[in-house]
């Protein structure tokens, strides 16, 4: 399974002008992004459940949505990250719109304000992931593009996991001073707003981004890699089976772990994550991402195989830290393998269409997983999904060869 190597048609890093600088500056955005994010992650299924009233099926269902919705956002802005100068206005607008969004469910009552500002939350992260992630593909050659996009996942992660500890700590303050579920969850969501306008902070002020020409009709008309397409048809399959992590965090409280340990063992998650997508990156610079790729898949299949097989809470920890082992082969993997295929001109096209793809899957995704919940019992949800994602494996083995990358374009 081992890729061939690439003609390189493209700058080398040493010659992409603050090209390290910007590596760095988007993974510490990404940083405080992820505290931000994964401050609301492990409590909001909570929230909408305990204090709202949403049943399983609803958030399973509004969590599908939002990621589906953005989707259609991604696909423009790839497009238009092709046709700009700059990146960093796309990527600021992104988070700010996340930021009114979280802020805002501290304010709202009714399900259908929430589906609201998940929406823009939603919008938000489709504006932004194209062009952060051709930033990153634009700051890099392809010897060190594993590399350079794990140290963006690398720092992203390390927020995520320092997020649900920040989170546990303010829950256990506001646990010891009585204060009411609604009213503290209500805080926190205000609070992991805030954090974002460090973030853009560093966007603005960190990145180092050389002004290019904007893209003429015919570089927008250039057809992506038949490889891409295929690659990007095999993750929409898998993420069908890759449901909302929230079933995750109410599956833990389902076998009994408490509120305030529940962002503990996310947080394992996103240090096993952290601490393992740089030598993954590096890992797939020497070996080719498709392996690594695949190991994940199947790994993601164990872990859900795990959950639905779990009975006592103490299993949750080492399944959390299987699941950060999955994302760390994968996600900068996955984004490395797309600069691979596609030169300059087409990489946010083809980011959107992948983002965009994967984000259509999670609908029936979190609906599946939903339904399996409430009419089957909390075991068949993970089941089905460890099912498919061995299904997937199987499909990436059976097509390898025409998954082997084209040349770079450009």
């Amino acid at each position: 399974m081992t890729e061939e190597p690439i003609a390189e048609l493209e700058p080398s890093p040493e010659e992409t002008t603050g090209g390290k600088r910007t590596v760095l500056a988007v993974g510490f955005a990404s940083f405080f992004g992820g505290v931000s994010q994964d401050m609301v992650i492990p409590i909001l299924p909570l929230y909408l459940s305990q204090v709202l009233g949403m049943d399983r099926t609803v958030i399973g269902v509004s969590e599908g949505l939002v990621t589906a919705a953005s989707s259609g956002f991604k696909i423009i802005a790839g497009r238009i990250s092709d046709r700009i100068p700059r990146q960093k206005p796309l990527v600021s607008a992104g988070y700010a719109l996340s930021m009114a969004g979280r802020a805002g469910l501290a304010f709202v009552h009714a399900p259908l304000a929430v589906y609201g500002l998940r929406f823009a939350d939603g919008i938000g992260k489709g504006i932004k992931d194209p062009p952060k992630d051709v930033l990153v593909a634009n700051a890099a050659g392809s010897s060190t593009r594993g590399r350079s996009f794990g140290v963006a996942r690398m720092l992203d992660t390390f927020g995520s996991a320092l997020g649900p500890l920040i989170l546990s700590g303010l829950l256990l303050l506001f646990v010891q001073q009585n204060v009411a579920p609604g009213d503290y969850y209500r805080w926190l969501l205000v609070l992991s707003a805030l954090v974002l306008l460090v973030t853009l902070a560093v966007i603005q002020f960190g990145v180092k981004e050389t002004k290019r020409p904007a893209r003429d009709q015919h570089a927008a008309r250039i057809p992506l890699p038949g490889s891409l397409y295929l690659f990007i048809a095999l993750s929409g399959v898998f993420a069908v089976a890759n449901s909302s992590d929230a079933f995750l965090i109410l599956r833990s409280q389902n076998l009994g772990l408490s509120v305030i340990a529940i962002p503990l063992a996310y947080a394992v998650l996103n240090v096993i994550y952290g601490a393992l997508a740089l030598p993954a990156g590096i890992l797939s610079d020497r070996i080719g991402r498709l392996p690594l790729i695949t190991i994940g898949w199947a790994v993601y299949g164990l872990c859900y195989l795990g959950f639905a097989l779990a009975d006592s809470a103490w299993q949750v920890w080492p399944l959390f830290a299987l699941y950060g082992v999955f994302y760390a082969v994968t996600e900068g993997v996955s984004r490395a393998l797309i600069a691979d295929v596609v030169g300059h001109e087409g990489r946010g096209r083809a980011y959107g269409v992948y983002n965009a793809v994967v984000g259509v899957a999670a609908l029936p995704a979190g609906l599946i997983a939903g339904q399996l919940w409430d009419g089957v019992g909390p075991s068949a949800p993970f089941f089905f999904s460890a099912v498919l994602s061995f299904a997937a494996v199987g499909m990436v083995l059976l097509f390898r060869r025409r998954l082997a990358p084209d040349k770079v374009r450009g």
